[in-house]
């Protein structure tokens, strides 16, 4: 098949979905976007021809990504809307995020994510401890602008570190949850050995967005970051059941899912375009 094709019929099931408008589902269920990371390559080249290939794709939203934002934000937000696609969610870097809360509301976002903490806070709980009231402040300040604050989990937070504690542990224990709210990777909690529904269960007080990649059929789990960790393929070719956890999301009031996937085999707008057509397929 075709890029073109793919295209095609990707943008027909994004009608078949029923989407009203920018970012908006018509029947009230999820609302499906594009992490710009998995587009990075591309959205530092042309960002205007990415989100317009976004949406011609079918998703109706976009998450922002750091690499976009030397942009003022009232520009950066009308590119977006001129794409027609919707804008709910950022991705802020951990070094200088508190700097960049005015601009997340300037973006008029819902929500501001920390992705990653710094590689030196992953190896002791007292870094986990540093990160938790780092979230607390900036959860409060994010609060106060009007906007959540969340974080991004990866595979690394699992691992055991003094005494057995973990960094997931260490994090949850000591942030205050009416502040600091969740964005899962289902894909790394996958990875990580973690069970995705049980973990959208115990933490359906914080689940706020979902991140969609799926995962290789007898890939090893882990907490390493790296190569040895990258089994990404697109949904519906790996492991991970999206329909079951897909419609737990929805039942828990999840209304946004991005799809991430790190890396593609192939073009990167055929792989979304197979994720998509995917998406249709369950939702139908």
């Amino acid at each position: 098949m075709t890029r073109r094709e793919l295209v095609r019929m990707a943008g027909m099931a994004g009608c078949a979905l029923g989407f009203s408008g920018p970012g908006f589902a018509a029947d009230g269920g999820m609302i499906y976007g594009v992490q710009l990371f998995m587009v990075r390559r591309q959205a530092v080249k042309d960002l205007v021809g990415i989100l317009k290939a976004i949406r011609q794709v079918g998703f109706a939203q976009v998450e922002l990504y750091p690499i976009v934002y030397d942009r003022p934000a009232a520009e950066l937000k009308q590119m977006v809307a001129d794409a027609g696609l919707g804008l709910a969610s950022g991705h802020f870097d951990y070094a200088g995020f508190e700097s960049k809360i005015e601009y997340g509301r300037a973006l008029g976002l819902k929500y501001m994510v920390c992705p990653m903490l710094p590689k030196e806070q992953w190896t002791s709980v007292g870094g986990f401890v540093k990160a938790a009231d780092d979230f607390n402040r900036w959860g409060a300040a994010v609060h106060g602008a009007g906007m959540e604050f969340l974080f991004h989990n990866h595979c690394y937070e699992f691992k055991p570190l003094e005494g057995g504690v973990t960094g997931w542990q260490t994090l949850m224990g000591h942030t205050d949850a009416r502040l600091v709210k969740m964005e899962f990777d289902l894909y790394w909690l996958t990875q990580a050995g973690q069970d995705p529904s049980a973990m959208l269960a115990k933490y359906a007080d914080r689940a706020r967005v979902i991140h969609l990649k799926d995962r290789t059929a007898g890939a090893p789990v882990g907490y390493e970051m790296g190569p040895s960790a990258e089994h990404f393929t697109e949904l519906g070719k790996g492991t991970i059941d999206w329909t079951k956890l897909i419609a737990q999301a929805k039942r828990q009031g999840i209304r946004y899912a991005f799809l991430d996937q790190d890396e593609t085999a192939g073009p990167v707008i055929e792989s979304m375009s197979e994720s998509f057509a995917y998406l249709r397929k369950i939702e139908a």
